[in-house]
């Protein structure tokens, strides 16, 4: 048996901010869909992509009434980017009122430095890079 991770679906509530976030902000081009479609690829490499759905429609694809439509938990997942210049992308997610969850900081223990951030639903999302490649 042959298995390929292809996409990372979120299921988010506000569709339309998501969607002008993660093209807008984040600067992903948009492989399919719109910001009134309510479905949409963004690109994000060769090999998996990152797609935007309305919790809604989901909903409608696979019932789940007797699933609670939120938990009060911590973050179940996050998202992770590998960037050029953490601090760079920092100012400008700032700059564009992102939800700023930790600034900037140099992770020796893990060799990173990181930041994170909220997108519009929610969702954790992780920038870092190589402290290595920051010498």
């Amino acid at each position: 048996m042959f298995l390929q991770l292809t996409h990372i679906r979120l299921l988010v509530s506000n569709y339309k901010d998501c969607f002008l976030f993660y093209r807008d902000v984040l600067g992903f081009v948009i492989d399919w869909g719109d910001e009134n479609s309510g479905y949409a690829e963004l690109h994000t490499g060769d090999y998996i992509k990152l797609a935007l759905f309305r919790k809604e429609l989901m909903a409608e694809a696979i019932p789940s009434a007797y699933q609670p439509s939120a938990m009060d938990c911590q973050n179940k997942m996050a998202l992770v980017f590998a960037v050029d210049n953490v601090d760079e992308l920092y100012y400008h997610l700032k700059e564009n009122n992102a939800i700023i969850v930790t600034q900037p900081m140099d992770r020796p223990e893990w060799g990173l430095r990181t930041a994170h951030f909220r997108d519009p639903d929610g969702n954790l999302i992780e920038i870092f890079s190589n402290m290595s490649s920051l010498n």
